[in-house]
C-alpha cells in the first residue's frame, strides 16, 4: 500500500469540495463512530479490521475487499469487535450535484446506486481480482487528487467517471449471470429485428425497451458475438440497404432520411467511408452502358 496516502480518521461528515473527495484511513483503537448520514454519495472499501458495518439497521460483517454503496441520507456506522487491530479502509465521497451532473450526461452512471436504493442492498462481496481492481482504481484516484502533476484535476474527473463505470459493470454482471444460451438467443433476435426494421427507430433505448434488457447488456452481448458494436452493425446494414435504394432509383433526398441519417452530409460521409465512393459515383458506376 502507498503509506504516504493514508491519514487518520477525520470526524468531518461534510464535503469541503463541491465535487468528490477520497480518503485512505488507517486507525488503531478507533472504538466508536456514531450513527450518521450525509448529503453525498459514499463508496466505502474495506481493507482491514474486526468490524461489522450497520446500514439502516442491517448489519454486514466485513471481510477484506468488501465494499458498501451508501446513498445520501442513509444512516450507517461501523461496529468494532476488538481493539489493537488496525482499522483500514478507503472512502470516496461524491457530492449530490456532481453525481446528478454525471447522470445528466448518461443515466447509466446511476445504475449501481439506483439498484442500492431500490433494493436496500448496500453490501457487496466479489472475487479477488475484482476487489484488487477497485482498490487500485481508488488509490490511483487518491494519488492523482493529492499530486501536483499537470492537468491533475482533469485527470481526476476522468478517473471518477471511469471508476463509476467499473462499479456499474460489476453490479450489472452480478445481477445478470445468465446462461450463454440466453445471450445467444438475444443476439440472434437482435440481428433479426434490426434486419427487418432498418427504416425504423433502432436507438439503444428503443431496443432495450423492446427486448426488456438493459442497454449495457444488449451492447455487451452484441459486441461479444458480432465483434463490432451495435451502432457499427446498424450503420453497415443501413448503408448496404441504401445501395439497393440507389439502384432502385430512390432520390438521395429521400434515401438518407429513410435510413436514419439526420442529413445528407452525414449520409454522404458514411457512405463514402464504407464503400470508397460517393452515392452519386456509385449510381453512375452502377448504370450499365447503352447496348450492353
Amino acid at each position: 500500500m502507498r503509506k504516504e496516502l493514508s491519514t487518520g480518521f477525520n470526524e468531518r461528515q461534510y464535503m469541503n469540495s463541491g465535487e468528490f473527495e477520497v480518503f485512505f484511513y488507517k486507525d488503531l483503537d478507533l472504538n466508536h463512530v456514531v450513527d450518521h448520514s450525509h448529503s453525498y454519495y459514499e463508496v466505502y472499501f474495506f481493507l482491514n479490521g474486526d468490524v461489522t458495518y450497520d446500514v439502516e439497521g442491517k448489519q454486514y460483517p466485513l471481510q477484506y475487499g468488501d465494499y458498501l454503496l451508501i446513498p445520501p441520507e442513509v444512516k450507517h456506522h461501523p461496529i468494532f469487535h476488538s481493539t489493537g487491530k488496525t482499522y483500514q479502509r478507503i472512502v470516496l465521497w461524491i457530492s449530490r450535484n456532481y453525481f446528478e451532473t454525471m447522470c445528466s450526461w448518461s443515466e447509466d452512471f446511476s445504475y449501481s446506486f439506483r439498484y442500492v436504493s431500490e433494493n436496500n442492498h448496500y453490501h457487496f462481496r466479489r472475487d479477488f481480482v475484482t476487489f484488487q481492481n477497485i482498490q487500485g482504481r481508488l488509490l490511483d484516484l487518491l494519488e492523482e487528487i493529492h499530486g501536483n502533476k499537470a492537468f491533475h484535476k482533469l485527470n481526476s474527473e476522468l478517473q471518477i467517471h471511469s471508476f463509476m463505470i467499473l462499479l456499474n459493470r460489476i453490479t450489472y454482471d452480478m445481477l445478470h449471470q445468465v446462461p450463454a444460451v440466453y445471450e445467444n438467443v438475444l443476439y440472434l433476435n437482435l440481428c433479426d429485428y434490426i434486419n427487418n426494421h432498418l427504416e425504423e427507430n433502432l436507438s439503444l433505448d428503443h431496443l432495450a425497451s423492446f427486448f426488456y434488457a438493459s442497454k449495457y447488456h444488449i451492447s455487451h452481448v452484441f459486441k461479444d458475438n458480432m465483434g463490432i458494436s451495435l451502432h457499427q452493425y446498424i450503420l453497415k446494414k443501413r448503408l448496404q440497404a441504401s445501395k439497393n435504394g440507389i439502384l432502385s432509383g430512390i432520390p438521395f433526398g429521400e434515401l438518407y432520411h429513410q435510413y436514419g441519417f439526420s442529413d445528407y452530409t452525414s449520409f454522404y460521409r458514411a457512405f463514402k467511408k464504407e464503400f470508397g465512393l460517393s452515392p452519386k459515383e456509385f449510381r453512375e458506376q452502377a448504370v450499365l452502358p447503352k447496348g450492353y
